[in-house]
């Protein structure tokens, strides 16, 4: 045996451990590109993955008893299902139209910059806000209560204009003054306000346009606003047709102020905005604070934002990242300008700058994703329709629309940088309980990857480890290509390494079968014949 081995061994040329060593670093590589891609586009190991799926099964990994598993598979979905539940998703309140911004944008660059969860939860606002149990009751709310569910755009579009043209051949209603006569009346019914705000948000192609669409939808809303608000008591269902009415009349109103904000016509907007607030004021739900902050900024009217702030960022109130960085900006705004890390380091921090400080790690704290927008580390996208409270698509929606009022404060950027990283060292790793808040949701990458589109890179937080496959595919690469890279360079020193290897081996594993055939010949050498059995036995 040693001396086939031996003439094996000796028929090998180096090019057979060039290609041996290289044709396994490219296995391993391709291995270690498919797990990095695997990882970074799902969050976890495929290799991992697939072994803790299927094999361990196979392997018997699984033995205990059924009711142990149902318990703990129950257990397992119940916390699935309340991570999903925590992590809830809001409407954006500076979401953007979709015919003048969103498919303007898809028409030049060909990316779509929405997803189809994003829209379908869109579709789900609009049904909420914009229907109700009575529609079918009128021919053009009927259409449009179909409108909502339409995927397609364009029929959703074909709906709204039918709905109109239907409300314009039955606008002329006969109703007889007086019972006993033959004097007759002329009506007009009124227009269908959901059908010109589809069209404002799908069909304009402008922001002029819209804008114009949305004060036919006011005219035609406020109309049916105020039939609504005196028969409300008369019954449910008109309180229920009051409600939508209700809706319908605010989300114009809001719509016309973000128009005329996109117009450069900010002081208009604000107006609009505050007298939207003081109409109804217990409309929380469209977050039009956040809208009416946004152009205070612009304005540079920072003593109205604090005002604003003074009744939002209360403790008892949900908080977003809008009302942390901006409370942050406005403390840094004091100290920014003057603001120096050298001389920070030599006489300590004053009271104005630990305040300073202190707002930048409390924002930093709700949503650690936002810094790198407005540092400018990470591209911005367009923001989605809707929005998840501490993750990657909040970020993206606030730095959107403030990091231009972050470069007009001298020096906030620089104090930004300097300090967001020191918030890290105040959490407890791991993320079991917050500083400021709440533990951080380990659900908010999950839900942005649904939000965002997939040509954005999602910011993670806290960054995950990298898993064991990677690390081990990673050094197997590296171990074999430059085994691959020493054999084509000295290619007699490496197949005398090699044959020297393998002679170790093969001689070890000799030794082992001769060490168990002398023993068995030993047996069988002292092995004792039976006796002869006796007389007696054989009777």
């Amino acid at each position: 045996m040693d001396y086939t081995v031996s003439m094996f061994l000796n028929t090998l040329t180096p090019k057979f451990y060039v290609a041996l060593t290289g044709t396994s670093s490219l296995i391993s590589g391709l291995i270690l590109i498919f797990e990095w891609w695997y990882f970074r586009k799902y969050g976890t190991s495929f290799i991992e993955q697939v072994s803790v799926s299927h094999l361990r099964p196979l392997l018997g990994g699984v033995d205990n008893s059924s009711s142990n598993n149902s318990n703990s598979s129950n257990g397992d979905s119940d916390s699935n299902r309340q991570s999903v539940s925590e992590c809830k998703v809001w409407r954006n309140p500076l979401n953007l139209f979709r015919g003048a911004e969103y498919n303007r944008y898809t028409w030049v660059t060909g990316r779509e910059p929405l997803t189809y969860y994003d829209m379908n939860l869109s579709a789900q606002d609009h049904q909420t806000f914009f229907t109700c149990d009575s529609d079918h009751l009128r021919p053009a709310d009927a259409i449009m209560q179909k409108a909502w569910r339409e995927r397609n755009p364009q029929a959703r579009i074909s709906a709204a204009h039918e709905a109109l043209e239907i409300n314009e051949i039955r606008s002329r209603v006969e109703v007889p003054l007086i019972a006993s006569s033959t004097i007759w009346e002329i009506k007009l019914l009124p227009k269908c306000a959901t059908a010109y705000i589809l069209l404002a948000e799908e069909e304009a192609t402008t922001i002029a346009e819209a804008e114009k669409l949305f004060k036919q939808a006011l005219k035609a809303g406020d109309g049916c606003y105020r039939r609504s608000q005196q028969l409300q008591h008369h019954g449910s269902q008109y309180e229920a047709q009051h409600r939508r009415d209700t809706n319908v009349l605010v989300y114009i109103k809001r719509r016309l102020a973000m128009c005329a904000r996109r117009l450069g016509r900010t002081r208009e907007a604000v107006k609009m905005m505050r007298d939207l607030m003081k109409e109804f004021p217990l409309l929380s739900m469209f977050n039009i604070h956040e809208n009416l902050l946004e152009a205070l900024l612009e304005l540079q009217a920072y003593a109205d934002v604090q005002a604003v702030l003074a009744k939002y960022d209360d403790i008892s109130l949900p908080k977003s990242a809008t009302i942390c960085y901006t409370a942050a900006l406005l403390k840094a705004r004091a100290v920014s300008d003057k603001f120096s890390p050298e001389a920070a380091s030599r006489r300590g921090l004053s009271t104005a700058e630990m305040n300073a400080v202190e707002a930048i790690h409390r924002a930093v704290e709700f949503n650690p994703h936002v810094p790198k927008y407005l540092l400018e580390m990470k591209s911005l996208i367009l923001p989605p329709e809707h929005i998840l409270k501490r993750g990657d698509s909040e970020a993206i929606a606030y730095a959107f629309f403030h990091l231009a009022h972050w470069k007009r404060v001298e020096g906030a950027l620089n104090l930004l940088h300097c300090t967001w990283e020191g918030t890290f060292r105040m959490i407890p790793y791991p993320l079991e309980k917050g500083h400021l808040f709440y533990p951080y949701p380990i659900c908010t990458e999950t839900a942005d990857r649904e939000l965002l589109p997939s040509f954005h890179e999602v910011s993670v937080y806290p960054k995950k480890e990298l898993p064991f496959f990677i690390l081990f595919t990673a050094g197997l690469c590296s171990f074999t290509a430059m085994l691959a890279l020493l054999t084509h360079q000295f290619p007699e020193l490496m197949g005398v390494f090699a044959k020297a290897m393998i002679d170790i081996f093969c001689s070890a594993e000799l030794r082992d079968w001769n060490c168990e055939s002398i023993f068995m010949r030993v047996e069988d050498e002292l092995e004792i014949p039976p006796a002869p059995q006796s007389q007696h036995f054989q009777n």
